[in-house]
Order: C-alpha cells, then sequence, then structure tokens
C-alpha cells in the first residue's frame, strides 16, 4: 500500500529518463552562496560520472534544483541518495549544525513520451529566468542552458527553445536566493 506522506519512488529496471526536483527541507536557503552552489553542482556531476547516470538538463538553486536525467532507475536512486547524504553531512559540517535535516525530498517522473521530454528540457533550462535571478538562463552558470546552446545540434536547440512549457506541471513556488 502506497504511504501517502511522501512522494513515490518508482523507478524502472533499465534505461529510462527521469525528470527529478528536490528540494531543501523547509525550503531553506541552505546553498545562497556561489561557493555552495559550485560545490553542489560539482557533486551533482561527479556522482552522476560514478553513477552512470547521463545529465541532459540541471538548474540547481538555494533550496531546490531540477534535473533531466537518463540511466537505469535504479543507478539514479543512488545517485541521488548518495548526493543528499553527502551534501547534507557537508552542509551541517560548514554550518556546526550536526544531525540537521538539509534535503527533505525528491520527486522524479519517468518520462515516456518525447513531448514530455522536450517541455522537461526546456523547462529545466529555463528555471532560472522562471524564478527571476536572471533575465536569460544562459546568463545563470548552475544551469545547462549555455553548455546545451554550446553543444546540442542548432537545429535541436532551436526545437527545445520553441517548445511550449504552459502545461508543464511541476510544484516549484520556490524563492530563490543568492547572497
Amino acid at each position: 500500500m502506497d504511504w501517502p506522506h511522501a512522494p513515490l519512488h518508482r523507478f524502472v529496471e533499465g534505461d529510462a529518463i527521469y525528470f527529478v526536483t528536490a528540494a531543501t527541507y523547509l525550503k531553506q536557503h541552505f546553498y545562497r552562496t556561489a561557493k555552495r552552489l559550485d560545490a553542489l553542482q560539482s557533486r551533482v556531476f561527479a556522482l552522476a560520472r560514478e553513477h552512470e547516470c547521463s545529465l541532459q538538463a540541471w538548474s540547481i538553486f538555494s533550496n531546490h534544483y531540477h534535473l533531466v536525467v537518463s540511466a537505469d532507475g535504479e543507478k539514479v536512486r543512488e545517485m541521488l541518495t548518495r548526493l543528499h547524504t553527502a551534501e547534507g553531512l557537508d552542509a551541517n559540517e560548514i554550518d556546526g549544525t550536526p544531525g540537521r535535516q538539509v534535503w527533505f525530498q525528491f520527486r522524479e517522473t519517468e518520462l515516456t513520451f518525447e513531448r514530455s521530454w522536450l517541455a522537461r528540457l526546456r523547462y529545466t533550462h529555463e528555471n532560472p529566468v522562471h524564478h527571476r535571478v536572471v533575465p536569460d538562463a544562459t546568463l545563470y552558470r548552475w544551469c545547462s542552458a549555455s553548455w546545451f546552446e554550446s553543444n546540442a545540434r542548432p537545429a535541436f536547440v532551436n526545437s527545445v527553445r520553441n517548445f511550449k512549457i504552459d502545461r508543464v506541471n511541476v510544484a516549484d513556488d520556490f524563492e530563490v536566493s543568492l547572497d
């Protein structure tokens, strides 16, 4: 029976594409500085490599992140679990707050339709604009928008950039902050 107080994690066996959203506990801004965001992003990249997860898009903020990642479901679960454990320990050591909960939950959605995948790619790339952090997502260094535009085929970049996202339903009511 499903437990109604936490998101269910239904990762599939074999390769799949997932849209992941994770939040800090009580939406607290534990990653408010550039140094902390750099460290979090570096750890996301390192664990993705270690767990053979291919990051297709990312947006990382002071109190949440979004990822589009392809891999075997169990590898994605392991990557996210290790990320939250290690980051919680590091944040608590830096702040001198042992035992404090840093990460709350993550939600993943398997993207089984091309339209869902394209919409989430754009949504993730454009998230810094959504949160009014920057006027152009390519200016936000903890986001994949600039990387995507430099590395993907121009026709694909244009397809994703022009894809409608007004119907994408993502719980993303976070206030974002940087010092």
